[in-house]
């Protein structure tokens, strides 16, 4: 293995977890439906790239392609499904921040 490929599999592997933590910061502190549904996309993306990246440095990519398209599949219908909601949100409590969609369900 080159120090080119070396150099670019660290660079996957900072990369994926970080983006994985970023979603997971965005989902813990928003108080935002959409910023929420941001957060989860952003994990998602690492994901995506940590497969790419096991695809490319096992040497057979073939493997990892269908799992890649079936989790950007996945994410599109997750992106819809709550794109619903959010639309169903808004006009039901005419805000998408979280803790007034709480305190108007308790009341």
């Amino acid at each position: 293995m080159g120090y080119e490929v070396l150099m670019l599999f660290k660079l996957y592997l900072i990369t994926a977890p970080i983006l994985f933590v970023i979603g997971i910061y965005a989902i813990i502190i928003t108080k935002n439906i959409i910023s929420v549904i941001i957060g989860l996309e952003i994990m998602t993306k690492g994901v995506t790239i940590l497969l790419a990246a096991a695809g490319f440095f096992s040497g057979r990519p073939q493997v990892m392609e269908p799992l890649i398209i079936t989790m950007i599949v996945i994410e599109v219908v997750i992106l819809m499904i709550s794109a619903g909601y959010i639309i169903n949100i808004a006009k039901k409590h005419n805000s998408l921040d979280i803790e007034n969609i709480k305190k108007a369900d308790k009341i």
